[in-house]
């Protein structure tokens, strides 16, 4: 049986920055990883990379030719990667033992996660390859020192663990940016009357103002 990790969460939430010091991580340990690049418009890795979907599909030559978007580029991207599952990812596949570890850093766009079924079926066809896969959800902790945005945050995540249905591990990324680490105390373990107060006290100043 091989394992694999998909690393997903909102766009500059640091996925590739984690792929990158879980790589370093384990050439320290002497543990073998392969990191797997299914960005279609990623330009630099701090990582050798294993797989790249660009082999199969690029953004910006979607967007060069259908006139497309960066957001429909990128759905339409994973569409075709999707429709690819039994062709180019089995053939890449192929090329890696049984119980190898994989780890796949995957696009910022989070309507592929909770909206769309192409991440879904990309599971369903690594589990029918015997693979045991988990997700690892990255969530800017800025996001925890205001109860809007840890909301929003918490429900992108409840999403993703919803559509996709696979054991999910949460991390705060970029933890050297909070000014003031003790607010997050408040969000690391919540209390419902306190956000609900949180919340009402906001709606009131943005009236007042």
């Amino acid at each position: 049986m091989g394992y694999a990790q998909l690393v997903i969460g909102p766009a500059g939430s640091g996925k590739s920055t984690y792929c990158s010091s879980l790589y370093q991580h384990c050439e320290t340990v002497r543990r073998s990883i392969h990191v797997m690049n299914l960005g279609p418009a990623a330009e630099n890795f701090d990582y050798p990379v294993a797989m790249d979907v660009r082999e199969l599909i690029s953004l910006d030559d979607v967007m060069e030719e259908l006139g497309l978007g960066p957001n429909g580029g990128l759905v339409y991207c994973m569409e075709h990667l999707e429709d690819s599952l039994n062709g180019w990812l089995d053939e890449e596949l192929d090329n890696y033992l049984d119980d190898e570890y994989l780890v796949f850093d995957c696009p910022g766009q989070i309507e592929l996660y909770s909206h769309v079924p192409v991440f879904r079926n990309f599971v369903e066809h690594l589990k029918r390859r015997n693979f045991n896969v988990c997700v690892v959800y990255l969530l800017d902790s800025q996001f925890m020192v205001d109860v809007t945005k840890f909301i929003s945050g918490c429900m992108a995540s409840l999403s993703a663990m919803v559509q996709l249905e696979l054991p999910h591990v949460n991390i705060l990324s970029k933890m050297d940016l909070v000014t003031n680490k003790k607010d997050l105390e408040e969000f690391l373990d919540p209390e419902p009357t306190f956000l609900l107060s949180e919340l009402n006290n906001g709606w009131l100043l943005s009236m007042q103002s």
